[in-house]
This record gives structure tokens, sequence and C-alpha cells, in this order.
């Protein structure tokens, strides 16, 4: 078990775009995606929330995301396609500033490709929430923080005193 630290708000790794993985790298990315599933756990642990993690917030400047919601999902060198211009306004939240909520604008729906541990090609179609938490961690591996995708200057809460 290896709980990495998660860069927090202010790194300025956070904003580094992150490199495509090769097949060769496949021992040090499961090793990787491990870490996020121990480090995802464990903030869910000390916050009670947490569904999905980006190999950045952990230092990893690769492109792999890490979604566990019910049952542990890798996502390797993943492409997001949006097929619809429907919008949703939500309040997004972030591991790496765990009590800021930031109010954004997403697609409702959007199709991930990507790949596997075991290097097979997958795909995904994602509506509302997951469709948004896909989106907010693919943005980590462009270096693309939510605070950057905030609606207007009040789109700002702390966790528990929206109104």
């Amino acid at each position: 078990m290896a709980i990495r630290e998660i860069l927090q708000l202010g790194n300025r790794e956070l904003y580094d775009i992150s490199r495509e993985v090769s097949v060769e790298e496949m021992d040090y990315v499961k090793g990787v995606i491990q870490d996020l599933h121990d480090t995802m756990m464990e903030f869910r642990r000390k916050y009670g929330v947490g569904r999905a993690i980006a190999a950045p917030q952990i230092g990893e400047k690769i492109r792999v995301l890490y979604m566990n919601i019910g049952e542990p999902t890798p996502f390797i060198n993943p492409k997001l396609i949006f097929e619809e211009d429907e919008m949703i306004e939500v309040w997004d939240d972030c591991m790496c500033f765990p009590n800021l909520l930031v109010k954004v604008m997403r697609y409702r729906k959007c199709r991930i490709e990507y790949r596997d541990e075991d290097w097979n090609e997958r795909s995904m179609k994602l509506e509302d929430d997951l469709s948004e938490l896909l989106q907010h961690e693919y943005d980590h591996l462009d270096g693309i923080l939510a605070v950057s995708r905030a609606i207007n200057g009040q789109s700002f809460a702390f966790r528990g005193e929206m109104r």
C-alpha cells in the first residue's frame, strides 16, 4: 500500500501537461494505478468523498486516471469526445483543494476512449455526474484546475457554506 501526497492548489506542477504512456511502461503504470487507488481510498476515509483521481495529482505526469465507484476503473491515455453541446452547471470539488467548491460549466454527456490495464482499447459513455467527474479528472492531464474554469468571481464556496 502506497499512499502518496496529493499536490495542493498553488503547486506549479499541477499546471504541467502530462505525457502519454507506452505499452512497454505498463509495469510502472500498474504501480501508479495502485498508488492512485490507495491514495484515493485514504482521502475518502479522511474526507468522506472521492470517486476519481488523476496521476498528476500525485506528481506523476502521465495520462492516467483512476475511478472507483464500486468497481476500480483505470483509464490509460484517455481521450474525451463531446458529441452534444448541452452543458450543465455544477459545484466542482477537488482533492487538491478539499474544502473549496467551484461552480463550473461541464458537458452533460461525453464519451471516453482509453486503454485498460491489459492495453485493450475501451470506450465508455458518461452522463451527468460521471460526465462531469471524468471531465474534471481529464483536465488535470492538461494542467487545468477547476478554479480556472470558474463561471465568475462569485463561483467559489467552502464546503458546507453554499446558499
